[in-house]
């Protein structure tokens, strides 16, 4: 992977550029669908390539470690053949689970052990262990193993946390660089940056990290618990630090109204699972601000989700019968209300790189902060 740096705003820290992948061109900024499992869940590959024209995807090392298993996806042709997805692909190395699953793990110098959410079998990940795993999966991009401290934590356990995932880092890029061409156009490692919500091991970490001098970095840690204008702070603080030339990618962010403020901060990848998830919940994003559907207001509504909107489910639905699938259980309203709001994300990424390059994005800044709705 390379990254070509196209445009960049003269007031903000905006920039838009291109991911040059084994599996395709990803224009950025870019907001990237979360495919945990090897799936977006209730969308079919024919949607996310066709009417949401995603352009790359994520998945994640520990549960794909667990089921089915690297091994077996290697022996399918990799995680792009097994799943039927021809545009690139990132993943996670487990770090997060450090986080959503601390009363199942073990931290130590080594790694981190897990005990299996799904039979309690201990598995050992580190550094080398979750590059190889990602490797079989055939990633576009692969993430290095990290600590990901919760908020709020101690200054003490966040210098500790920080320096072992710097020391990891080292240990997992070492490995990576004997098991890859590293002048092909093939699988991609970034590091990531940690030090929870204290300004100096940040800044401690990422000048620590672009000693490695990666394709990429990613900026961790957020999302776990701190207030969302804290995270905004991190990446302010961060974002400039690292190097210019290389894509900055925020990991678990953000809510649609934030999306422009991390671009304006220089970040140039974004991923999140509110989409999908809301929309499972009954909580649709609109141009309006958010529709709870199954509201009794809806119940007779003609009118579609978005009337702004040009996805399928606004092209086709209308709100009283969105309201109907959701209240009866009915599996096609997750379907039909995750393309809706994964489309909501990914043209609102479109519309931002779309200002960046014509010169107006601190206009559309403007005029999003003025109209903000939620």
């Amino acid at each position: 992977m390379f990254f070509e740096l196209q445009a960049e705003c003269g007031t903000t820290g905006a920039r838009a550029g291109l991911l040059h992948t084994a599996h395709g061109i990803v224009e950025t900024p870019v907001f990237m669908p979360v495919g945990t499992q090897a799936t977006v869940k209730g969308v079919l590959q024919r949607d996310l390539q066709g009417e949401l024209d995603a352009r790359i995807i994520l998945g994640n090392t520990y549960h794909l470690f667990l089921r089915p298993g690297h091994e077996l996806i290697r022996r399918m042709g990799g995680l792009h053949s097994f799943m039927a997805w021809p545009r690139a692909i990132l993943t996670d190395s487990g770090g997060f689970q450090v986080f959503s699953l601390s009363g199942l793990r073990k931290i130590s110098e080594e790694g981190v052990l897990f005990r299996s959410h799904l039979n309690g079998d201990a598995h050992l990940f580190t550094p080398e262990s979750t590059v190889d795993v990602q490797l079989a999966f055939g990633s576009d991009i692969l993430m290095v193993l990290d600590e990901c401290p919760g908020y709020p934590i101690s200054r003490e356990t966040a210098t500790q946390s920080m320096q072992r995932t710097v020391r990891w880092a080292r240990r997992g890029f070492e490995h990576y660089a004997g098991q890859v061409n590293l002048s092909a156009l093939g699988p991609t490692l970034f590091p990531i940056v940690q030090g929870s919500m204290f300004a100096d091991l940040r800044t401690e970490c990422a000048q620590a990290l672009t000693e490695l001098n990666a394709p990429g970095y990613a900026i961790g840690g957020l999302s776990v618990g701190e207030p969302r204008a804290l995270s905004l702070e991190m990446t302010e603080l961060t974002a400039p630090l690292l190097p210019r030339d290389r894509p900055r990618y925020v990991m678990g962010v953000g809510m649609p109204e934030e999306l422009p403020e991390y671009v304006a901060l220089g970040v140039d990848m974004m991923d999140c699972v509110l989409p999908s998830r809301n929309a499972r919940n009954g909580c649709l994003f609109t141009s309006e601000g958010r529709v709870l559907i199954k509201q009794a207001r809806y119940r007779e509504d003609p009118l579609p989700v978005d009337p702004a909107c040009a996805c399928y489910t606004c092209r086709t639905f209308t709100r009283a019968y969105l309201r109907h699938l959701f209240q009866a259980g009915e599996m096609l309203f997750s379907t039909l209300a995750t393309i809706h709001n994964l489309k909501h994300y990914l043209d609102t990424m479109r519309r931002i790189r779309h200002a960046i390059m014509s010169g107006t994005f601190p206009a559309y800044l403007k005029g999003v902060r003025a109209t903000a709705v939620v």
